[in-house]
């Protein structure tokens, strides 16, 4: 029979692929919805997998979820997160998975506009979505919307407040004690910290970043000193302005971790106005590895980077089911980015 693919005058058939590979129409069934474990073997599988190629065979995905009442779509509703360069890595994690997995991500950007997200998310549901990620920018304590309470869902770079489904977010609290490890491993003991919110924030990260300060500082013998810790927003001109004040400060650090990579960089501005050299007269540890900013630097900064790939494929691991712990808060370790903003305390510290 002829052949029928990219240059054919018809879409081809399951019974093409069949005909081609040399099997029966319900083998190839078998195979194109992952059933075919130990009913086919390896050797028709592949046969069967080389012949959808050859035609460029698609499957109906309309008809297969009438079958089933299942789609190959996973939602994806947050905030801000696809319209957001910094967290759009939260998007491509959960993208590279769910294509690997034969699934496509739908995803919607709410902008905080309650309206809008009820109307993404009953159009997913229409959809007959297998399930939704539900994200955040950034991470704080959010409520499951009650559209979602009755299908799988999980919440990304946020924790849901009440435990209702599984939650994945960045472990602010081992993060800062990473940063904070590093300069201690290079023998400072004189470390500053620009937190990045007030003490009555209630926001993680701030929270748990400071936390992990004060515990590496605990672990490793040196006294907490409220004299070296400064409070501002995250934001570059407060990076500038706390660390001049720290430098002329009554105790003057060696070393500074910032809360976020923009507040390190108005560290680097700040002591670069003041005639001093990183990391020769002061180290800057960062967090976040921005990835369009911590490289750039110079020298390039040593930071933690958030977890926002790692964090989007065990979310989407747990919607697919394909994690069976009933866990529901999962904490992502952020890792340690080093580059050229440390180097080791001078011996008159």
């Amino acid at each position: 029979m002829p052949r029928v693919g990219n240059g054919g005058s018809k879409q081809p058939t399951m019974w093409d692929v069949a005909s081609l590979a040399g099997v029966s129409q319900a083998s190839v069934s078998l195979v194109l919805n992952d059933a075919g474990r130990g009913r086919v073997s390896d050797a028709t599988r592949q046969r069967i997998l080389d012949a959808v190629r050859e035609l460029d065979y698609r499957t109906n995905a309309f008809a297969k979820s009438l079958r089933s009442g299942e789609s190959g779509l996973i939602g994806f509703v947050s905030d801000e997160v696809a319209s957001a360069p910094f967290a759009g890595r939260l998007l491509k994690g959960a993208q590279e998975l769910a294509w690997e997995t034969g699934h496509v991500i739908l995803s919607v950007d709410s902008f905080g506009d309650n309206a809008l997200e009820a109307a993404a998310i009953d159009m997913m549901r229409s959809y007959r979505v297998r399930g939704v990620v539900y994200g955040s920018m950034y991470h704080r304590v959010v409520h499951l919307p009650a559209a979602l309470e009755d299908i799988p869902a999980v919440v990304l770079n946020a924790r849901e407040a009440d435990g209702k489904v599984p939650s994945f977010f960045p472990d602010e609290e081992l993060g800062g004690h990473t940063a904070t490890q590093c300069l201690l491993g290079a023998g400072h003991t004189r470390i500053a910290m620009i937190n990045i919110q007030t003490p009555e924030s209630d926001l993680p990260a701030g929270i748990g970043r400071m936390a992990g300060y004060r515990r590496a500082l605990d672990e490793a013998g040196v006294a907490f000193d409220e004299r070296l810790v400064r409070y501002g927003g995250g934001v570059v001109e407060d990076g500038l302005a706390l660390t001049r004040e720290l430098m002329e400060g009554p105790v003057v650090p060696t070393a500074i971790f910032c809360g976020n990579d923009r507040t390190a960089w108005g560290a680097y501005r700040a002591l670069e106005a003041l005639g001093l050299r990183i990391p020769d007269d002061c180290s800057i540890v960062g967090f976040d590895d921005q990835e369009t900013l911590a490289p750039y630097l110079d020298p390039g900064l040593t930071t933690v980077a958030l977890p926002f790939e790692q964090m989007a494929r065990s979310a989407l691991d747990a919607l697919l089911g394909t994690r069976s712990d009933e866990v529901s808060d999962h904490p992502i370790e952020c890792s340690l980015v080093p580059r050229g903003s440390v180097a080791s305390a001078k011996v008159h510290e």
